[in-house]
């Protein structure tokens, strides 16, 4: 898996500027296998709705994996007689492979594809791209899971899709619903930085590039859509599934021992509000008590467990500091991303250690505890000396908190002056016709005339 991306950090999110440009706003991609029958129809119907309905120029992309039928010259010609379709011809197979080819060298500041069979309804095209372009989200993706999709499909299609996607939600944590809609999109930035970290080249693509995405704190807006099953779908089931299952466990081996560079897909501190300051409100002090009461029960059963496994086998001094030591390594690593939400690699090792000289705080509040039990009690018994372990986690929670907070992760400083909470949003300039942060802004040129026919 590759980490060697040559940029920083992600710039901030801007909405798209509502300028006439020689790139288009919307690249859209086919993959195509072999497709020589459903191609023309496919692009033109694509065509014919893009110029109807959106505001923005366009292109339309075919990429062709290497068909051996007439695949190729049906995409020349296309690409010669429509002016917003071009064709690009890929000597290796896989639709990863084809995706990363063309989003690589697309000038577009949004991407998308879809799949040859147009099995999604294109009215749900411009709510897809719509959060890109307006810089609410980062990437976008159809759903056919979501409660108020319609879909029309076979039972079995159906079970391997729940299935497929509940295995992401168990293994890896993912929290989207569909991975394997062919309808997705994506801001160009984004893709610059995320696909050089996905390795797969064809149908885990998606899933690796979502899930990293994911992982990265990056924005992933959901769109419910109306699909409907191509019966003469070519895509082999059983070979699909087993390819996606080996990159469910390669992706998350990967994200266990932190071999990749997450950090570096992150938004700039202060693009997200919850980095502000604001007059009355201390800096995110409520959620990190929630989180570290979570992960401080956790952690405290954990230890428990531990406790209880290594007293059969060593005395209770030598039981209580294996099984703190092991919980301490846990609880930093588990409040310094759901607490703290400190992501990547940097500065992880020096977070372990500050977080075990906190363990050494609670091994001798623990271990002093006990030896004042023994020096009273003589031979106390297993529950005696539990009662007397959790009085003392709970004295050491506090001071561990209080630590935390203050030294191991300490709130990030910056020049920007506190703000009123009335005001808490930074000022943007809005262009002319401006809706919502979920709604795409509708270019407004003298005539009503749309970048894409002022070319």
């Amino acid at each position: 898996m590759r980490t060697d991306t040559p940029w920083g950090t992600l710039p901030a999110r801007e909405h798209l500027p509502v300028e006439v440009t020689d790139a288009p706003v919307l690249d859209v991609t086919i993959p195509v296998y072999n497709e020589e029958q459903d191609l023309e129809p496919c692009v033109r119907r694509l065509h014919d709705h893009l110029a109807r309905t959106f505001p923005y120029s366009f292109r339309i992309t075919i990429a062709d994996n290497a068909s051996t039928d007439r695949t190729p010259e049906v995409a020349a010609w296309l690409d010669a007689s429509i002016a917003e379709v071009r064709s690009y011809r890929l000597e290796e197979k896989g639709r990863g492979r084809a995706l990363r080819t063309v989003w690589t060298r697309s000038d577009a500041p949004v991407l998308a594809y879809m799949d040859v069979d147009l099995s999604t309804d294109l009215n749900a095209l411009l709510p897809l791209v719509a959060p890109l372009i307006s810089g609410h989200s980062d990437l976008a993706i159809g759903s056919r899971l979501a409660r108020s999709s319609r879909v029309v499909r076979g039972p079995k299609r159906e079970f391997i899709s729940r299935a497929y996607n509940l295995i992401l939600k168990s293994s890896l944590s993912a929290r989207f619903s569909d991975a394997q809609c062919g309808f997705k999109a994506i801001r160009r930035d984004v893709a610059q930085r995320l696909l050089p970290m996905v390795e797969d080249t064809g149908w885990f693509f998606d899933t690796e590039m979502l899930v990293l995405a994911e992982r990265a704190g990056l924005r992933i807006h959901e769109v419910p859509v109306d699909w409907v099953d191509d019966p003469n779908s070519t895509v082999h089931i059983i070979k699909t599934a087993t390819e996606d299952l080996k990159g469910v466990w390669r992706v998350g081996r990967a994200l266990a021992v932190g071999a990749l560079p997450l950090d570096r897909l992150a938004r700039p501190f202060g693009d997200d509000p919850r980095d502000r300051r604001i007059n009355g409100v201390p800096g995110g002090l409520a959620r990190q008590l929630v989180g570290f009461c979570v992960v401080g029960a956790l952690s405290t059963l954990f230890y428990l467990l531990l406790y209880s496994v290594f007293r059969a086998m060593a005395g209770p001094q030598l039981a209580n500091a294996f099984a703190l030591l092991l919980s301490a390594v846990a609880n930093t690593a588990a409040n310094r991303r759901l607490t703290f939400g400190v992501r990547g690699r940097d500065r992880a090792v020096r977070h372990q250690a500050q977080g075990l000289v906190v363990f050494a705080i609670g091994l001798t509040l623990t271990s002093g505890s006990l030896a004042a039990l023994d020096a009273a009690s003589g031979t106390p018994s297993h529950s005696a000396e539990l009662a007397v372990l959790i009085a003392a986690n709970l004295a050491a929670t506090v001071l561990r908190f209080l630590l935390l907070r203050a030294w191991v992760f300490p709130e990030r400083r910056t020049d920007d002056p506190i703000v009123p909470a009335a005001s808490a949003a930074p000022a943007v300039p809005v262009e002319p016709g401006t809706a919502g942060p979920d709604t795409a802004v509708l270019p407004t040129h003298p005539h009503s005339t749309h970048p894409r026919n002022a070319r």
